[in-house]
């Protein structure tokens, strides 16, 4: 903790990290409705995926009905998705912001990406040896991985673990010969090494680290049944001091990201994961996408339309933290991330708004491919494409 404090280097930084969590209640946050918290049994599977995608995803592309089948074209052909993968497990992972120090990383991103993408293949195309592959990659790291630390070590275990851990939901509920034991093993590693970085959030950087931390710390909840973990994450969405919060990273009704004076790829980075936060929620039975008269769509279409080429509002703004003051928007970039298939489906599919930036940028995507990195789950076309006659229903 000193180390990270001295690196950060700020007074207000090192208090906001020395805080402890206190409940609720006895914390002085803005108005704002109640949170929802979970006191059922958890859906499994139930992080991005449920049962029924599966099956849909299955039937469209066995079909070969479209756009289904090329986004499955995208994923079958990804080199993480191969049967054939090898894994590269570690004892120490560090990621670090110091050029040349960090170590392992690379490694871990490749193989949560192929855990979660043999996974995947698994559960699309019933062949037993992706399957086989997704257990292989989780049961190397679970028996291999014992420190993980560097001065972005944050954003390393919360990307890296929601592959992870969504490739373990996926097995754990799909395909019975996964080991007791060996899940037991695993759930310790995400206890033990994940969880410990990401517990108290990020509250000295950008919004997008308590955006890593707080998915992964929702899927770990709900993998581990502690409703208790799944909760804290949730709170946060709605309440929490750091810039990762609904209302902190877009932090006004005409959808301005907190990031957007930054750069226009973290901005995407960061309403991305709020979109995989608000997924999770849903498939819990949780309405986190419609939050404040739908916020999070509204950011969406703030990044899409400036990003498309035309002009948004924007007002000077200072973080949560104090430390990243911006006074302008940040130049436009086209590079999209596959991002926007997740929310497009939503709010178009599900909900019947309208959504016209996001749209266009959704059909210009389409059929969406790999995430950068592991930001994402990516494949959105064939993950969260859903049928016309979805429209206010739950799936």
């Amino acid at each position: 903790m000193k180390t990270q404090q001295i690196i950060h280097g700020c007074l207000l930084c090192t208090a906001l990290l020395l805080t402890t969590w206190l409940p609720l209640s006895a914390q002085n946050f803005k108005t704002f409705p109640e949170p929802e918290y979970h006191a059922a049994a958890f859906v499994h599977p139930g992080l991005l995926h449920r049962d029924t995608d599966l099956v849909r995803m299955n039937k469209m592309v066995v079909a070969g009905h479209q756009p289904w089948k090329a986004g499955f074209d995208k994923l079958a052909t990804h080199p993480q998705s191969n049967a054939n993968w090898k894994p590269k497990p570690q004892v120490h992972v560090e990621r670090t912001l110091l050029a040349g120090h960090s170590k392992g990383i690379g490694e871990l991103e490749a193989d949560a990406n192929a855990a979660y993408q043999n996974a995947l293949m698994w559960c699309i195309t019933h062949d037993s040896a992706h399957a086989k592959k997704a257990i292989e990659i989780l049961n190397a790291w679970s028996a291999t991985l014992k420190v993980f630390d560097g001065t972005d070590v944050e954003l390393g275990a919360g990307l890296c673990g929601f592959k992870f851990v969504n490739a373990a939901e996926l097995i754990r509920y799909t395909y019975p010969t996964w080991q007791q034991e060996d899940i037991i093993r695993f759930q310790r590693m995400l206890r033990e090494i994940f969880i410990p970085p990401l517990y108290n959030f990020a509250l000295w950087a950008h919004g997008n680290w308590d955006l890593s931390c707080m998915k992964t710390m929702m899927a770990v909840g709900i993998f581990c049944d502690d409703h208790a973990l799944f909760n804290r994450a949730v709170d946060f969405y709605y309440r929490g001091v750091g810039n990762g919060a609904l209302t902190h990273y877009i932090i006004n009704d005409s959808g301005q990201v907190q990031e957007s004076g930054r750069d226009q790829p973290h901005t995407q980075l960061g309403i991305g994961q709020l979109a995989e936060i608000c997924e999770m929620g849903w498939n819990q039975g949780l309405d986190m996408f419609g939050a404040l008269n739908n916020r999070l769509l509204r950011g969406f279409e703030y990044v899409a339309k400036y990003n498309a080429g035309e002009e948004v509002p924007f007002i000077p703004y200072t973080d949560q933290s104090g430390r990243f003051p911006a006074g302008k928007i940040a130049a436009r970039d086209p590079r999209f991330r596959a991002i926007f298939e997740m929310v497009y489906n939503h709010y178009v599919k599900r909900k019947g708004l309208q959504a016209p930036w996001t749209t266009l940028i959704a059909e210009r995507l389409r059929p969406e491919g790999a995430a950068f990195g592991a930001d994402h789950p990516g494949f959105g076309t064939l993950l969260f494409s859903l049928l016309p006659d979805t429209a206010n229903s739950n799936k």
